[in-house]
């Protein structure tokens, strides 16, 4: 049995106590659910379960916030939720699981997807509430209680990147990210959200127009003194959510929804949990294996921007050329809502790939504990 995604759609992405930082996730979530099967144009009560991501599962984000989301949404009782933690990576594992269960046959018709309000459930929120996660045998193996913001300044040094590269790199991002905005480019993959004061919010507003890395120069690094990591090289932290359907080919037929795309490869792996951040090269490197693709083959990738050695590393190690990597801004531009941005970077690449006409697309991301998924999509055409 085969699996297709035949609908995406996320809201705009809020910065930290900015615009959405007065909805609850629930209703975030409940805000890209609805419209997700408003414009597949299918009764939610054919859903067989809401996969959703989320990393701070504490506070407004615990209980399963799948199963609340589909609840707030007005679902029927009868539609399910389980909600994944894989860290920044969790609704892009989503994704992955929706696709098994369908085509193990578990599932006709799944939602995948994620949500996290940073604004609501502050970054650590976890780990305030329940002590540190790293183990005494934990701490015995490696030394030290990993720290992302470390990791990113020991990729900066293991692959020579200087500050002013970061910063380059940067500013591209949010440069892309504008001009993506201004042409439109976002509108389609966008719900509007209604705010409690009754105003309308439809635009991205982490997009910070006219970066410069001379501007950038002016910023403090965060954690390292003489290292080159600060809050301009670095993702927005974000409130946002995102949604996919996924259904069999049987079901797509039967109620007449047209296929977008599919998950041709999924894979994971795992490296320095201290480093934390360069799992996404061989992720890159064990997809392009399984699927027999070439980088060549590929016609865009999307790396997350957790940090900006991040896609850069990748970049001089798997060799994609410059225009095919995130060609309309990330995380350092966009925002980085973490449980949400596996689904987010997913939709504006289904959206890019179709609006190009591109048959294969390629997505992974950095996950704390030294994880990543990659992910390739093909378009289906005709």
């Amino acid at each position: 049995m085969g699996a297709v995604i035949v609908e995406a759609v996320r809201t705009p992405i809020g910065k930290r106590n900015g615009s959405l930082s007065g909805i609850h996730p629930a209703d975030l979530s409940a805000t890209v659910l609805k419209e997700l099967v408003t414009r597949a144009g299918v009764d939610p009560e054919v859903i067989d379960d809401v996969v959703w991501g989320c990393v701070g599962q504490v506070g407004e984000q615990t209980f399963d916030i799948a199963r609340t989301a589909a609840l707030a949404a007005g679902w029927p009782e009868s539609v399910t939720g389980v909600t994944v933690d894989r860290q920044c990576g969790s609704s892009q594992q989503s994704l992955n699981f929706a696709v098994a269960g369908v085509i193990a046959g578990h599932y006709d018709a799944v939602v995948a997807g994620g949500v996290e309000s940073m604004s609501r459930v502050p970054m650590g929120s976890t780990v305030a509430a329940n002590g540190t996660p790293h183990s005494p045998w934990f701490l015995e193996r490696y030394g030290v209680s990993p720290n992302q913001g470390m990791g990113a300044e020991i990729m900066a040094e293991k692959w020579a990147l200087s500050r002013t590269e970061l910063d380059a790199f940067s500013a591209r991002s949010h440069e892309r990210a504008a001009a993506a905005q201004d042409a439109g480019l976002y509108d389609d993959q966008i719900v509007p959200v209604t705010l409690p004061d009754g105003t309308v919010f439809a635009k991205d507003e982490g997009i910070r127009r006219g970066t410069t890395v001379e501007r950038l120069a002016g910023l403090k690094t965060v954690f390292k003194e003489d290292g080159v990591i600060h809050a301009g090289n670095a993702s927005q932290i974000s409130d946002g959510a995102a949604a996919l359907l996924i259904v069999s080919d049987e079901f797509a037929e039967r109620h007449g929804l047209t296929p977008i795309a599919r998950l041709h490869t999924a894979v994971l792996a795992g490296a320095d949990p201290v480093m934390m951040l360069g799992a996404p090269i061989p992720a890159t490197e064990k997809a392009l294996r399984k699927s027999g693709l070439s980088v060549a083959e590929i016609d865009v990738f999307e790396v997350n921007e957790a940090f900006a050695p991040v896609p850069m590393a990748w970049q001089k190690e798997i060799g994609a050329p410059d225009e095919k990597l995130n060609p309309n801004g990330g995380a350092i531009a966009l925002g980085h809502p973490l449980g949400g941005s596996g689904a987010r970077i997913l939709t504006d690449l289904i959206f890019h790939m179709r609006r190009n006409d591109l048959r294969y697309g390629l997505q992974t991301m950095c996950e704390a504990g030294g994880q990543a998924n990659a992910s390739i999509l093909e378009l289906v055409r005709g």
